[in-house]
């Protein structure tokens, strides 16, 4: 096999507790990763030498993808350096990515791009590493990236990186991105942000309200964030998802959330996904195998 392509889909916090602060800073929550039949696309094709080439397109593409901080370069590297092995020095890749997802919209679209990677990498340099392991190694380019290279819509504890798989309905999203930069850090720090949510069970979530902790701090910070809630209110409870600025709202079916896309403002970006409990890049994966 000399390329392979596969999707990196985006994920919905369907809620966000935060329960506590470790030590070391980090801040314990709670959540549902809602995995989507939408997201960012990559293809990877071998080199003959050890050079690892990143392209970059799409209507959220960012100029300098070659940059030493792109999630997508260190997951190639920190996969060649850790399970390359004796072959490492002939490992390299053209990497081209199709960016849909905004950057920094806390749909996990640099997560899920970094996983995707993990995993295609493997397959096309032919890897002896586990997902256990991949999914150690995601944790060090982030706290969202193994649930993506797990591939199933999950409960998460610790700081994201307890999963445990769940099985949610097929239910359909509106999801917009205001236009808006939400600082992740900035957010974490803010003195006035909930820390002590108490812990819920998985039962709970299905039965009992819940929330984002994240929001009502992020709505009034960030007034485009609020004007969408806003918007989105008019069809349904509508909800920010991570610590911004993307706010979605659950449809029955995919027609509901057609018409309502529809009165989206043109400004803003929106997008109509299916939730799925199986990540759309393991399907591709398990045809590639069975082929």
């Amino acid at each position: 096999m000399s390329s392979i392509a596969l999707s990196a889909p985006a994920k919905l916090n369907l809620f966000l507790h935060i329960t506590g602060q470790r030590d070391d800073g980090y801040h314990k929550l709670q959540t549902v990763f809602q995995l989507l039949n939408y997201g960012d696309e990559l293809e990877f094709c071998l080199r003959n030498d050890d050079k690892i080439i990143l392209s970059c397109e799409g209507p959220t593409a960012l100029g300098d993808v070659d940059a030493e901080d792109n999630l997508v370069v260190r997951a190639a590297r920190l996969l060649r350096q850790t399970a390359g092995g004796p072959q490492a020095h002939k490992l390299g890749a053209d990497i081209k990515l199709l960016k849909r997802l905004p950057t920094g919209g806390g749909l996990g679209g640099g997560s899920s791009d970094a996983a995707t990677t993990l995993l295609g990498l493997r397959q096309l340099w032919n890897l002896d590493v586990s997902i256990d392991d991949l999914a150690e190694l995601g944790l060090q380019l982030g706290a969202d990236v193994p649930v993506f290279v797990r591939g199933h819509s999950a409960w998460a504890e610790g700081i994201g990186e307890k999963l445990s798989p769940i099985e949610l309905p097929p239910r359909w999203f509106l999801v917009i991105h205001p236009g808006c930069h939400v600082s992740t850090k900035e957010i974490f720090s803010h003195p006035q942000l909930t820390r002590d949510t108490p812990a819920i069970t998985m039962a709970a979530f299905f039965t009992g309200p819940t929330r984002n902790d994240f929001e009502n701090l992020v709505r009034r910070l960030a007034d485009p964030v609020d004007k969408a809630l806003n918007f989105l209110g008019i069809f349904g409870e509508s909800r920010m998802t991570g610590s911004g600025a993307s706010v979605f709202t659950i449809f029955d079916n995919e027609a509901q959330a057609r018409v309502a896309q529809r009165q989206v403002p043109s400004e803003w970006h929106s997008f109509v996904a299916q939730g799925v409990n199986r990540s759309p890049v393991w399907e591709q994966l398990d045809m590639l195998h069975s082929g």
